[in-house]
């Protein structure tokens, strides 16, 4: 069995289901990162190999998506600034994705 790296060089546990997609750029906490365009954007980041979503203010662990319906907001990330349910947007051209601070950020 082929074992797939994510950009974050650990093994990818979620296989991207679009993998001729049309791709655009994206980057996150300055990672540049090629994603589908259109894609939902929990499920394009978790294809691409991203787990942690953002850390918790109180004990700083980390979260990712969980519910992938807006309920739990476990996937909350910066987009442009404002934090928002990557459950609940698609990947678009340019975005400037952002990881939450977790415990003793500002």
């Amino acid at each position: 069995m082929r074992r797939i790296l994510g950009c974050s060089g650990r093994p990818v546990l979620f296989r991207d289901l679009s993998p001729d997609a049309p791709r655009v750029r994206v980057t996150l906490d300055g990672q540049v990162l090629h994603l589908p365009a259109g894609a939902n954007l929990a499920a394009a980041l978790l294809g691409a190999g991203i787990t942690t979503f953002r850390m918790t203010p109180v004990s700083g662990a980390s979260r990712g998506p969980f519910c992938m319906m807006g309920a739990c907001f476990d996937c909350l990330i910066g987009v442009e600034g404002v934090t928002r349910q990557a459950c609940m947007m698609q990947v678009s051209d340019g975005m400037v994705l952002t990881r939450p601070l977790g415990k003793g950020g500002a």
